[in-house]
């Protein structure tokens, strides 16, 4: 599977202090939820091919039902008014 960077990006949050000292304190935040924000991104999103490919085309399947769904929802709205 992916390697998963969070517990690195945490295990650095020392060093990341070290390096700001004396930073204004919106800096540290914007710098640490940056930091956060890739490891979210990176756990969350398959990162091998066969995963990516398994996603999207879960995600696909995902989206053709609730449009499907949607278009079942307004036939029934038009038909309960007559």
């Amino acid at each position: 599977m992916g390697h998963n960077v969070v517990p690195g990006i945490l295990s650095s949050a020392s060093g990341l202090a070290a390096a700001m000292v004396g930073a204004p304190w919106w800096g540290i935040l914007l710098v640490t939820a940056l930091a956060l924000l890739a490891g979210t991104v990176q756990t969350l999103f398959p990162q091998s091919s066969e995963d990516k490919l398994k996603w999207w085309i879960n995600r696909r399947e995902y989206l053709g039902t609730r449009y499907r769904l949607r278009l079942r929802l307004k036939g029934l709205r038009g038909k309960r008014g007559s």
